[in-house]
């Protein structure tokens, strides 16, 4: 009985989490979360092993990844992912509508059991490799590229429908547009963003920050912390059931 209870609030708390989350015994998945169930769109660790079979089989066999095929033979994933420096413990999974997410992974061993957390770095990742290539920042000021923001939205979109939350957009209308005054300008706005968030060039006078916001209050929160009087603001948030394009297009409107 005391086991079933611990077994239940180990189950209530992993349930909270956004991570994807897998504990194994002797290498078996015997327990998942809600946010894993959801991603492969399964009800129980039962069916997601006779869906998918040997857990390293949900790792998508990439060059740019961690998979089966970088595991020496007779080792354990867990074991050779954790050898790995910490930046290059990456897989990449996909959803049963052939939707591929990063993840970083992170294990704790105890014992026979592995803890092994999940954590969606999608967007990051697009972002470091859009960075790499020097084709994400607009030269002229250094905020995103609308271009850039245009190639990653259907990324941007699963996160916000993964994450649950909704999309802010926060159009930002200047009168100045020579390059010293838009570096001036992207400067101060990165001083009040949080590191996910993304301000991009829309146009030659305007800049559009696109943030994740759990309310409408925490959207105009950003508006108060973001005015100057050189900028007009105007704040639209994502109705129910609106794609991040139909906002767009409020936007432009």
């Amino acid at each position: 009985m005391r086991e079933e209870v611990c077994l239940f609030l180990i189950q209530s708390v992993v349930d909270l989490e956004e991570d994807l989350i897998v504990v194994f015994q002797n290498g078996d998945p015997i327990l998942i979360n809600k946010a894993f169930k959801k991603f492969f769109v399964v009800s129980s660790v039962e069916e997601y092993k006779n869906e998918f079979g040997s857990f390293v089989n949900s790792f998508v066999p990439h060059p740019s990844y961690f998979h089966a095929e970088k595991i020496t033979k007779g080792e354990n994933w867990f074991d050779a992912i954790s050898k790995l420096p910490e930046i290059e413990r990456v897989v990449s999974m996909m959803t049963p509508n052939y939707e591929p997410h990063a993840f970083s992974v992170n294990v704790e061993k105890i014992d026979e059991y592995v803890i092994g957390v999940f954590t969606n770095i999608t967007q990051t990742l697009i972002k470091r490799i859009m960075i790499e290539n020097n084709t994400s920042i607009d030269k002229q000021s250094g905020a995103y590229s609308k271009n850039y923001f245009l190639h990653m939205l259907t990324s941007y979109q699963d996160a916000v429908v993964f994450n649950k939350k909704t999309v802010s957009a926060i159009l930002i209308k200047t009168e100045k547009t020579e390059e010293n005054n838009l570096v001036e300008l992207v400067n101060y706005f990165k001083s009040k963003i949080r590191q996910d968030d993304m301000l991009i060039r829309w146009s030659n006078g305007s800049f559009l920050l696109i943030s994740l916001v759990d309310t409408q209050v925490n959207a105009k929160k950003m508006v108060e912390k973001l005015y100057r009087d050189d900028c007009i603001f105007s704040l639209i948030t994502q109705k129910e059931n609106e794609s991040i394009k139909e906002l767009i297009k409020r936007v432009e409107g």
